[in-house]
């Protein structure tokens, strides 16, 4: 390279191009003070924004008041074509697009919203993957005590782990923040931090409750060792640490392994609403339980069991 040659700059999914650092930091300092998002979100809408950021940068774009439609479009257009996004993954990004154009408003970064002319893409051409009951029970019933389990019996914690992303349908994400005091024992209810920090009452089942209550009587009492700001969290790993998030999905993996299935934790909370609705729940008590803003998000539940009954009559109607 020739002396005096400007150095291209280097391209990070999850940093901004230098030109909207400051926009970038403002934007996210906002979604956590005054929107309150919790750190797991604040990383996505900073990655998907960081993305948008670094289009607008490609395509010649020096500040936002210049942002226009087509180039929004061809930013949605690109997450398909050229990293081969979902409809689902599309949809969380134009979310941001909006978000992100909505705080450069109120703001005065921006005269008009470019993102009116902006198509939605179709929502949830994937059905989620769910268990049937039968695999689930043989999912959880595969977590047991080895045969040199000793002091603490982890295997009662990760039983009551799945048993609760299970029973009450919870994110990862939820698992791990749960408290002790947030077992509201006497109603057989769980208190729930959600998104956006917005709380929810879940119930639990009959055999959610009892995996808690002995992993609360003979697990949790020698986990409980780490520091004392982690004390509080219902679920402890060895070293006495508040569960992460990682480690719950190594508990499920292993689960499903030895259960011969292949299960992600959030297929958990799949299962949990579809047979829910499957069972005849009405599709909004569901929505409260599952803590979603839009019943839209709730409704692909629905076509879940239509997919269950198109089969059901398939196979049994003489005529199918």
């Amino acid at each position: 390279m020739a002396e005096g040659t400007a150095v291209s700059e280097v391209k990070s999914l999850s940093r901004p191009p230098r030109a909207f650092e400051r926009d970038h930091a403002l934007f996210l300092t906002y979604l956590r003070v005054e929107c309150g998002l919790l750190p797991n979100s604040l990383e996505a809408y900073g990655r998907d924004s960081a993305q948008l950021l670094w289009t607008l940068h490609d395509r010649g774009v020096t500040k936002l008041a210049d942002a226009k439609g087509p180039v929004l479009s061809e930013h949605l257009a690109s997450l398909k074509a050229d990293r081969g996004l979902d409809g689902v993954s599309v949809v969380r990004h134009l979310a941001t697009v909006r978000v992100f154009f909505r705080w450069a408003i109120a703001v005065g970064k921006v005269a008009e919203d470019p993102t009116t002319t902006l198509d939605r893409p179709t929502r949830w051409k994937r059905l989620p993957d769910v268990l049937n009951p039968q695999q689930v029970r043989k999912l959880i019933e595969s977590v047991k005590p080895g045969p040199d389990e000793g002091a603490p019996a982890t295997w009662l914690r990760d039983r009551a782990l799945l048993e609760l992303l299970y029973s009450s349908g919870l994110r990862a994400s939820e698992v791990c923040t749960l408290k002790v005091t947030d077992v509201v024992e006497p109603l057989g209810v769980l208190r729930v931090e959600g998104k956006g920090g917005k709380h929810r009452l879940v119930p639990m089942g009959e055999p959610a409750r009892d995996a808690v209550r002995r992993y609360l009587a003979e697990c949790r009492p020698k986990l409980d060792r780490g520091p004392a700001a982690s004390r509080s969290r219902l679920l402890l790993s060895r070293t006495g640490r508040p569960l992460e998030r990682v480690r719950v999905w190594q508990i499920v993996s292993g689960a499903a392994k030895d259960a011969g299935l292949r299960v992600y934790p959030h297929m958990l909370r799949h299962s949990f609403a579809t047979h829910l609705l499957a069972g005849g729940a009405d599709l909004r008590v569901v929505q409260e339980m599952l803590g979603h803003a839009d019943i839209a998000t709730t409704q692909i539940y629905t076509h879940v069991d239509r997919t269950r009954l198109r089969q059901v009559h398939k196979q049994h109607h003489p005529r199918a």
